[in-house]
């Protein structure tokens, strides 16, 4: 175990973690963590307490019925995210925005403020209430986080889908929930070219009978709509709703089937944010978070939480490696973050490349790095080390859309330990089970949640009775959670995400994650890309990898998987393909691969415009037609 970072002498006065372990009396994180799960009520009121949360009407207690699923949360609290997210201090920086298509916007809190009461009373105008739906098909820019906030301070629930998405992708997500208002942009322009959008709004807004209002966005053309929403002034109020009130829905990737409609509650999302981007991520009033995302993935929900904090938040949209791969690292010296997410992707990606940010850039404000979306490889660490130095807290964990925060990440109290997450996170009671439900530690089981969360699903649209959602989480393991990766925890408590259970591999009864083969195989300069599934019916490991692949290559990585790894991990076949298919989000589709290898339609198994290249999966079609 080679640790990279120790927490300092002065981590109790002058981190978020750090001031709330010694606020209730804890000597480490241990101890801290034990209490957050054994005693929940008083972690998650002091959650609440030391972050000064507001209701209008106050809570009765923390928990009511503590069972999963069905949790009750601060019975009686009436309170509303939007009215914690815009801040008092009306002249500090809220926004920094940067995009393709024009030039840098910046909001103060003020304006924030003002331009929100503008969009509510522009939403009321047109009918929207309490339970109403608003959606958007906009990009991370400013007016979406306003959108969202006017949305949120009525009571009404909001959904986003970006502009990359095609027209099936966005209808089979939104018509789901019946929407009332629309909002949509005509286009966007990304790199240097401009992608018109009017065809797919036209198909979009019919494929949504219930919507009674269509509001244009101006991003790059004269719509003016917008203007048209924002041209009233009314005071910015704030509908009081109960703590599992729906704030607003996500939706699963959707590469097999309709996506499910996931609700997250105003309560479960407050009070998970907080902890989650406070505690682990130290964010507090004047830091900055700056994380590339799209307003599809539930990273859009965590990065304008920021604003939770009194810290301002930096939306890109567009290309983030135009015009070239150091953008992202460019926009940082520019914007100057306190704290910048990545994703272990791009990290790999730079340092293939040979990137070298810290030399080149001025990144000094960066005090802690985020790591979300697959596995970082050890490679990954000693990179993001080497960049940003030793001082640097690299915070790598994983959770997901369903709970919209992390299960396993890391904090300021914890040591970074080389390719390891640090473990389980606050208010989190997460182990690995083996098939029958035992406890295991030291090898690969299925991460499960043993007690309730607060953001936890307030439930799935359109399942009143909770079948498909008691299906989807509690199938396995009674009033367990069961998240769907696999996971090894150590004795000393780190922890290893390898993957999607459900794409797990399963040679000789020993349970192999892909995220392992990946790390190896990624590393060899010829493999640009790689997706491995494996075969039951043939007991055959099949790797496909982006490279161009001969005799040599194919020797070469069959000696590095079995050299690093084990002999196991050799595959049976290796073939080349132009490009691994993934969605939007950046998720490789191994799960309907193996579908497709087995026979199934391509149609039935992924949605070509929940892909981020729809032509990619074109290989795998003819691959499994050549050996059928």
């Amino acid at each position: 175990m080679t640790v990279l970072w120790s927490p300092p002498a002065d981590v109790r006065t002058t981190t978020e973690v750090g001031r709330f372990a010694d606020r209730y009396g804890f000597d480490s994180f241990e101890a801290l963590q034990r209490w957050s799960v054994e005693d929940l009520e008083g972690f998650w009121q002091a959650v609440w307490d030391f972050y000064e949360l507001r209701a209008q009407v106050p809570h009765e207690r923390v928990l009511g019925s503590r069972g999963m699923p069905g949790t009750e949360w601060f019975p009686g609290a009436r309170l509303n995210y939007a009215e914690h997210m815009l801040g008092r201090d009306a002249d500090a920086v809220a926004v920094v925005a940067r995009s393709n298509t024009r030039g840098p916007v910046e909001l103060t809190f003020g304006e924030l403020r003002g331009k929100v009461a503008r969009a509510r009373a522009g939403l009321a105008r047109l009918g929207v209430g309490r339970g109403d739906r608003v959606v958007a098909y906009l990009p991370n820019i400013p007016e979406t986080l306003v959108a969202f906030l006017a949305t949120a301070s009525l009571g009404a629930i909001w959904a986003s889908v970006s502009p990359e998405f095609g027209a099936r992708s966005v209808i089979d997500r939104l018509a789901q929930i019946e929407p009332k208002v629309l909002l949509v942009i005509n286009g966007y322009t990304f790199r240097d070219t401009r992608i018109d959008r009017r065809e797919e709004v036209t198909s979009i807004t019919a494929g949504l009978p219930t919507v009674e209002h269509v509001i244009e966005v101006g991003y790059g053309d004269d719509a003016d709509g917008w203007d048209l929403l924002l041209s009233e002034t009314a005071p910015l109020e704030f509908a009081p709703v109960p703590f599992e009130h729906p704030l607003y829905v996500l939706f699963s990737s959707g590469t097999t089937g309709l996506p499910k409609a996931i609700v997250h509650g105003h309560g479960g999302i407050l009070l998970e944010h907080v902890k989650n981007l406070g505690l682990g991520w130290d964010l507090k009033p004047g830091g900055r978070l700056l994380w590339f995302t799209t307003t599809a993935w539930m990273m859009w929900n965590a990065l304008v939480s920021a604003l939770l904090l009194r810290s301002s938040v930096v939306m890109l949209d567009g290309d983030p490696a135009w015009p070239d791969l150091a953008q992202q690292w460019r926009l940082a010296a520019e914007t100057r973050p306190t704290v910048m997410g990545v994703s272990p992707a791009f990290v790999m990606a730079c340092r293939k490349a040979g990137l070298a940010p810290g030399r080149d850039f001025d990144l000094s404000s960066i005090r802690v790095v985020p790591i979300a979306g697959s596995p970082l490889p050890p490679e990954g660490y000693d990179y993001l080390y080497e960049q940003l130095g030793p001082d640097m807290l690299l915070v790598n964990g994983s959770g997901g859309t369903d709970v919209c925060s992390a299960i396993v990440s890391g904090c300021a109290l914890q040591p970074v330990v080389r390719g390891e997450m640090a473990g389980r996170w606050l208010g989190v009671d997460a182990t690995a089970f083996d098939p029958d439900g035992r406890e295991v530690t030291g090898e690969l089981g299925e991460l499960v949640i043993r007690q309730p969360m607060p953001s936890m699903p307030v439930g799935f649209w359109n399942d009143p009775a909770g079948e498909r959602y008691r299906e989807a989480y509690f199938d396995m393991y009674p009033r367990v959670w069961r998240q769907g990766d696999w996971v090894r925890f150590s004795e000393a408590g780190t922890c290893i995400v390898a993957g999607r259970s459900d794409a797990t591999l399963n040679r000789g009864g020993v349970r192999l994650g892909t995220g392992e083969f990946y790390a190896v195989i990624e590393e060899l300069p010829e493999v640009h890309d790689s997706l491995v599934v494996h075969l039951e019916d043939r007991d055959e490991l099949v790797l496909f990898v982006v490279a161009d692949l001969d005799d040599d290559l194919r020797a070469r990585i069959a000696a590095t998987l079995r050299s690093q790894l084990s002999p196991r991990h050799v595959p049976d076949t290796i073939a080349a393909v132009p490009a691994i298919p993934r969605t939007l989000t950046g998720k490789k589709l191994e799960a309907p691969v193996k579908r497709i290898l087995r026979g199934e339609p391509a149609e039935t198994v992924a949605s070509r415009g929940a892909l981020a290249d729809p032509d990619a999966i074109a290989a795998f079609v003819s691959f499994a037609r050549e050996r059928s």
